[in-house]
């Protein structure tokens, strides 16, 4: 079997088997530790939500061998209901990375199943962090196939079907192998998990909650595929580009097969995954950032007699539309929508980088003296910004004062992203400000240390022992 002739699993499961731990570059692995940091501490966070409960004690019913820790479940579950657990709770808060111009979230699928199945085969860091490397890249690699650049949108989301938990199945599945020790068998646990791979985002509109399952059933899809296969089953080599595989039941066969293959194992695409800095709606953040410029520069908020926040036209609808709405959220989650809000919330200052879990509150989203404010905000579709759209998710803000004057903040990259990253240290801030919610100091402590030093680890078990505390079904 040649390159030439490979199908594309087969083509992805020779890159996991060729890539080594000591084969990944330094980025990779540190974006890899620090991802795993901030999916414990969203987890954690969200831990107190009725749907996290709920999921909780749904997968506590189920019963079977003690095998992977659940977030504040204290005896352990079935690697595939844990994996099941730490998925919903991940996705729950909206703070979860995101990938662009896919617009995926690849960490709260793959990390859970990675975390179960490290756990259920009793794993070291290094192979864990390998598992999750090369699992976040086929979930990202997956997603961009599907992205069409003319349109300049996913066509997974034009189709109302959320790439997320689709994508994050089949990476999350690979992960689980190669932390399982069955990287041989990775052609048919894609083949398998591509029927297990679901998800769909009509509830973004009309409402529901089931959106927050869906990163829990990707990661419970992809470690019950590794074990299925285990026991037995197998899958279709041809499960991607066959005439009834994956990219044509999902995307009628519109899709881009270079973007899966091209660079593979030389160009890593997990150092770019953007963080969320800021628990809201990712169109928002540049909002967030440029509104904080003004309050650093020593604005008088009651010299401001309007603003204007100029976005890229794709994200207008979400964020500025309809403005009376966007100017008056009833709700923490409203708010995490609105442009005039993030605009508020930045000339505010918060917890976290900027703003936190605790400036998106129902009660701060109905305070008079804010929504006072932004009934001074006007959201625009801005040229510069659509032009630079998807790849980053910019914002403009110009302050019209009373004195006659303008003032005007541009936030052209995105906080968290390859052009603005991160550092651990501060990625640990919002860690902290999550964590704090649900742990005591010392476990937040020891799990911040644990996550830095996860390749030297040898128990993946007691690395999570702390997160069985948390709000206790």
């Amino acid at each position: 079997m040649t390159v030439a002739t490979m199908t594309l699993s087969e083509t992805l499961a020779v890159f996991a088997a060729r890539t080594g731990y000591d084969d990944l570059p330094e980025d990779v692995v540190e974006s890899v530790k620090m991802r795993v940091l901030d999916t414990l501490g969203i987890c954690a966070a969200a831990a107190p939500l009725d749907t996290s409960r709920a999921a909780r004690r749904w997968a506590s019913d189920q019963g079977g061998n003690p095998q992977a820790t659940a977030v504040g479940v204290p005896d352990k579950l079935p690697a595939s209901l844990a994996a099941f657990v730490n998925g919903v709770l991940a996705h729950s808060l909206d703070y979860d990375d995101t990938h662009l111009p896919s617009v995926l979230h690849p960490s709260a699928s793959v990390i859970p199943a990675a975390l179960a199945a490290a756990e259920m085969h009793h794993t070291d860091g290094r192979t864990l962090i390998r598992g999750i490397a090369i699992g976040l890249e086929v979930c990202v690699r997956l997603g961009m196939a599907g992205y069409d650049e003319a349109a300049g949108n996913s066509t997974f989301f034009e189709n109302g079907q959320h790439a997320t938990s689709i994508c994050g199945a089949m990476g999350g599945a690979v992960a689980a192998a190669i932390v399982a020790g069955a990287e041989h068998s990775i052609v048919d646990v894609l083949g398998v998990a591509a029927s297990m791979a679901s998800g769909i985002i009509e509830s973004n509109r009309t409402g529901g909650t089931v959106k927050r399952i869906h990163c829990g059933w990707a990661a419970h899809a992809a470690v019950s595929a590794v074990e299925l296969v285990r026991y037995g089953l197998t899958g279709p080599p041809t499960v991607l580009e066959g005439r009834f595989g994956f990219f044509q039941a999902w995307l009628h066969g519109n899709y881009t097969p270079s973007a899966i293959t091209d660079g593979l194992g030389d160009n890593w695409c997990v150092p770019g995954i953007f963080f969320k800095p800021y628990p809201a709606n990712h169109f928002t953040h540049a909002a967030v950032d440029a509104a904080a410029a003004l309050r650093r520069s020593g604005i008088d908020l009651d010299s401001i007699d309007r603003l204007v926040l100029g976005v890229p036209a794709p994200n207008f609808p979400t964020i500025g539309d309809p403005i009376e709405v966007k100017r008056s959220p009833e709700t923490g989650y409203m708010a995490q929508f609105s442009g005039p809000y993030a605009v508020v919330a930045g000339l505010l200052g918060g917890g976290g980088l900027e703003v936190g879990l605790d400036d998106y509150t129902d009660a701060l989203a109905r305070d008079p003296a804010r929504r006072s404010l932004m009934q001074k905000v006007d959201v625009e579709i801005d040229a510069e910004c659509t032009a630079i759209f998807p790849r980053e998710f910019p914002a403009t803000l110009t302050a019209h004062l009373s004195d006659g004057t303008t003032v005007t903040q541009k936030v052209l990259t995105t906080r968290g992203g390859p052009a603005r990253p991160l550092s651990f240290d501060e990625l640990n801030q919002k860690f902290r400000d999550n964590a704090q919610r649900t742990m005591n100091e010392a476990d937040a402590e020891a799990l911040t240390s644990a996550c830095r030093d996860l390749d030297g680890h040898q128990d993946i078990g007691a690395v999570l022992q702390s997160m069985t505390r948390i709000d206790p079904i």
